[in-house]
């Protein structure tokens, strides 16, 4: 009879966390959409873009948010919204570097490297956009991401006085990475919501680093 008792208040507190988590998700979801584009047309001009960061492959297979928030940028720059790209992931060792990979890959795309600053401490979302301002004097910008990750970096942003937008890159749905991320996701926003309250640092500081804009 115990082990029941126990079974129903742990089901009721687990239920409760889940309405909680949810809640937070979709609260995130809705102050962000105004401020999220997928047009290339409709998008105002800013003078940077902050490119948030991930592995360029899973496994033995080419990681599509990788890929689709390079092409994203690519769209950004070569239509004129932008006259400077931040590449921002981590560097945490010498065998693995997003930034650096982020970089080469848009000069092979076509975008003149003078015109890519790296960021080497994004750890995580809350490092990049921090840092950001802190380190590269980026306060009016555009995040280039999904939009799941989009709308938690718009929170965070906002929450420390920025003025950003997004741009979509290309997502893909209903596969395991999708849904994985999507509970993923759900945990991310809470953690975001508790490092704003909290005021959470990013790792790393350093010294101020001079973004190059085309003219």
């Amino acid at each position: 009879m115990k082990i029941f008792k126990n079974i129903i208040i742990l089901s009721i507190l687990f239920g409760v966390i889940y309405i909680l988590l949810d809640y937070n998700y979709n609260r995130i979801k809705k102050e962000s959409e105004p401020f999220i584009y997928s047009d290339i047309n409709k998008i105002p001009a800013k003078k940077v873009a902050l490119v948030l960061g991930t592995a360029k492959y899973l496994g033995n297979h080419i990681n599509y948010y990788y890929k689709y928030r390079l092409d994203a940028t690519y769209k950004l720059f070569r239509a004129n919204k932008i006259k400077a790209i931040v590449v921002s992931g981590d560097n945490s060792t010498k065998y693995y570097d997003e930034p650096t990979t982020m970089r080469n890959d848009l000069v092979a795309m076509g975008i003149p490297a003078k015109y890519i600053t790296i960021d080497y401490a994004g750890f995580r979302t809350l490092d990049s956009i921090v840092r950001a301002k802190a380190i590269f004097d980026l306060n009016d910008y555009i995040i280039v991401s999904q939009r799941f990750h989009l709308e938690r970096a718009i929170y965070i942003a906002h929450a420390k006085g920025q003025k950003v937008i997004g741009f979509v890159a290309k997502d893909f749905k209903n596969t395991y990475w999708s849904k994985r991320m999507e509970h993923r996701e759900l945990l991310a926003r809470a953690k975001a919501v508790l490092d704003i309250f909290f005021g959470v640092e990013p790792k790393f500081y350093g010294d101020k680093v001079k973004v190059k804009y085309k003219k």
